[in-house]
């Protein structure tokens, strides 16, 4: 097994990765986990930040009890088939931009002010049933 080191910084830029589960999905995932198991303050850190995550998560959750129809879902995934129709593309993709996530939250609980920008790019094939 080779050993690959791997700097704090770079540790702390994964952190989102780290606490969404999709770390496996970066090239250094096996350095960061080495990193981590090794280097206390990074492990605080990521600690930290899921204490954080999971509050947010939380508050949100309290403020936007919005929710979507039950058949949504399917409705989108039907309407994107029927666009698709004999159409060659076989490549979706998604993008959002997440800059920086500001909350205050008083001793009480309360949110005082919240920003909230995310940024993700998602790329979804599909495999054409006819070939």
């Amino acid at each position: 097994m080779s050993f690959i080191e791997i700097q704090c910084g770079e540790v702390l830029s994964s952190v989102v990765f780290i606490i969404e589960g999709e770390l496996q999905e970066i090239p250094q995932a096996q350095a960061i986990n080495s990193h981590l198991t090794i280097c206390a303050a990074c492990a605080a850190e990521v600690e930290h930040e899921r204490v954080m995550h999971q509050m947010l998560q939380d508050v949100l959750k309290r403020s936007c009890d919005e929710k979507a129809p039950e058949d949504l879902h399917d409705s989108i995934h039907r309407q994107l088939r029927a666009q698709m129709a004999g159409q060659p593309t076989t490549e979706v993709v998604t993008q959002f931009s997440m800059t920086e996530i500001s909350i205050e939250i008083d001793e009480f609980g309360n949110v005082e002010h919240r920003e909230i920008q995310i940024e993700q790019t998602h790329i979804q094939h599909f495999i054409d049933d006819e070939d």
